[in-house]
């Protein structure tokens, strides 16, 4: 594999990095939506202003509410996942082709 290959590949490890936390942060906020946290705790209004513009896009697209309960953290997570796995993969072939 040659240097830009090699940088390729960190990079697509630092792709697949950041969407892992940003998957870990939608899966705290969708837990955090069960019980009632303080809203102007830091974590709390962290996990919101990380979550909030995303969530807002897909409900204006998708309205994914049954029964009062919001399943567009769950279509997020499925598309995360998604395009984590894709990019990462797609990156990956490219830095060995290199």
């Amino acid at each position: 594999m040659s240097f830009f290959g090699e940088i390729i590949m960190v990079l697509a490890q630092v792709f697949n990095l950041v969407f892992t936390v940003y998957i870990y942060i939608v899966v705290a906020r969708a837990i955090l939506s069960w019980v009632n946290p303080d809203p102007y705790n830091p974590i709390v209004r962290f996990l919101h202003n990380a979550t909030d513009p995303v969530l807002y896009r897909l409900r204006r697209l998708v309205p994914l509410q049954f029964g009062g309960v919001d399943l567009s953290p769950m279509v997020l997570l499925f598309a995360l996942f998604f395009v984590q796995r894709f990019v990462t993969i797609v990156l990956q072939r490219l830095a060995y082709s290199l």
